[in-house]
């Protein structure tokens, strides 16, 4: 069994912008790339409060990819996303959304549910 790949997003709607980013982004680019051929599973957290200093984000979105190559998983979404058929359901981003960091990990090390 390989490792896990995970493409972390760090987000945040930019200010007064709050609605549209529950639509857009909450409400569809989520589940639009949970359709990406290569990805398994997708969960969105928002942030509850602070630890250590503040959160970097209101929102946090763990993408999990098949695979270990993050190159070539991130070919595979960038094809996915530009095609505008890639998602019968998919709405066209409304710039409601602040990326504040973004990055591929693979897992290191884990514990828990096999």
């Amino acid at each position: 069994m390989g490792k896990k790949l995970v493409l972390v997003g760090l987000v945040q709607p930019h200010v007064d912008q709050e609605q549209a980013f529950q639509d857009w982004y909450i409400g569809n680019h989520v589940e639009d790339t949970y359709n990406c051929p290569n990805v398994k599973s997708v969960t969105c957290y928002k942030a509850a409060r602070g630890f250590m200093g503040e959160s970097p984000s209101q929102f946090l979105t763990i993408y999990e990819f098949e695979g270990e190559d993050a190159e070539a998983a991130e070919k595979i979404l960038g094809a996915y996303q530009a095609d505008p058929n890639g998602w019968d359901k998919r709405e066209p981003n409304n710039n409601s959304m602040q990326i504040v960091g973004a990055g591929w990990y693979l897992e290191e090390i884990g514990f828990g549910p096999k």
